[in-house]
């Protein structure tokens, strides 16, 4: 009788974007008869516990990155915390030591957390930062990051290796090359063909206490929009929750296929310019609006990058206004591509003797 392999897939808690780009992985494994067993932290493991309610999950340390109310202060932060991280690194990788005997693990995927891997079994590391930003220290962080990603057997980067790409310069390097494998954008959902419900719809993400920031200024600010809007909150707590004032429809959170048929239903998206949202904007083709959050250099990167390219606009957290809205139909809209992901080809890294 033959017993399905377990494969550790463990994503970063950073916001939900880690987490959610791991949902495909983890549909895939299972449809190639692979065992997905989950581990994060936080809020991350939250909203992989209610998609995969079947799976095993177990809980790693936290980095425990904090965002300060000052964006320009972020670098500053992530430096002060660095000795807490360093600290929850090492117990990750003793923990992962004893998960592999435990549950014998026969594959590792981590999205970002780069304390997650083992010498004992194949090892990959997702992440679309191969360029890590970081103002005038970008070439140090990216190297740092770079040599993290080399105790990896490979590097899986969810964008296309060739132009147009999604993640442009972060993803895409001259001369490192660990067995980087463009593994194509990946998002949860699918191009429904439904009639548009909601003229807006604002998808709030990240740590705190910026969500929270930029949620007060947003709640303010969509009260003088004229027009349906549903607003997602990205609050993941026990249990969903739905309020409507006026024309504005509020949940605390939602499910993939609530976020599928949400999207479909929208004209048009106000969110963050992180990368996860940006792979499913693509995905269904919709015009969008972006608010970097302050002192992350990649979301300030990305949204600039797209404003350049005639894609999409963006401003600054501090400067929107709800008529910032009307730029949107001048612009494009983000590349859409046809994307196969071969699954099968990546999974033989999994296979034993």
């Amino acid at each position: 009788m033959n017993t399905k392999s377990n494969i550790l897939v463990a994503p970063l808690n950073w916001g939900l974007g880690h987490a959610t780009r791991c949902i495909p992985i983890i549909n895939a494994l299972e449809d190639n008869g692979y065992n997905p067993i989950i581990a994060s932290d936080g809020a991350a493991l939250d909203i992989l516990r209610k998609e995969f309610p079947h799976l095993t999950t177990v809980e790693l340390p936290s980095y425990n990155i904090e965002y300060p109310e000052n964006g320009d202060n972020f670098k500053w932060k992530i430096l002060k915390n660095a000795p807490s991280m360093f600290d929850s690194i090492i117990k990750e990788k003793k923990l992962i030591k004893k998960l592999v005997a435990q549950y014998d693990i026969r594959g590792i995927i981590s999205d970002n957390r780069i304390g997650v891997f083992n010498k004992k079994v194949p090892s990959v590391f997702i992440t679309h930062q191969l360029n890590v930003l970081s103002g005038k220290t970008t070439w140090i962080s990216s190297i740092m990051h770079q040599q993290a990603i080399r105790n990896f057997d490979e590097c899986w980067v969810p964008d296309f290796e060739d132009a147009p790409y999604l993640s442009f310069k972060l993803g895409h390097l001259k001369n490192f090359n660990p067995d980087i494998i463009y593994i194509g954008p990946q998002s949860r959902l699918e191009i429904e063909k439904i009639p548009l419900k909601f003229d807006l719809m604002v998808l709030l993400s990240g740590p705190e206490p910026q969500r929270t920031m930029l949620d007060t200024l947003l709640r303010a600010e969509v009260k003088r929009f004229e027009g349906n809007v549903i607003y997602v909150c990205g609050q993941v707590e026990a249990e969903q929750q739905m309020t409507i004032e006026q024309n504005i429809t509020f949940y605390n959170f939602m499910t993939g296929d609530q976020l599928q048929k949400a999207m479909n239903q929208s004209n048009m998206i106000l969110c963050r310019s992180g990368y996860t949202t940006i792979m499913d904007i693509a995905q269904l083709g919709k015009k969008c609006f972006f608010i970097p959050t302050p002192g992350q250099y990649e979301q300030q990167y990305l949204a600039k990058k797209y404003k350049k390219e005639g894609m999409a606009p963006w401003a600054k957290q501090d400067n929107f206004k709800i008529e910032n809205l009307l730029e949107v139909d001048l612009y494009a809209g983000l590349p859409q591509r046809e994307s196969v992901t071969e699954w099968k080809k990546l999974f033989c890294l999994f296979k034993s003797e």
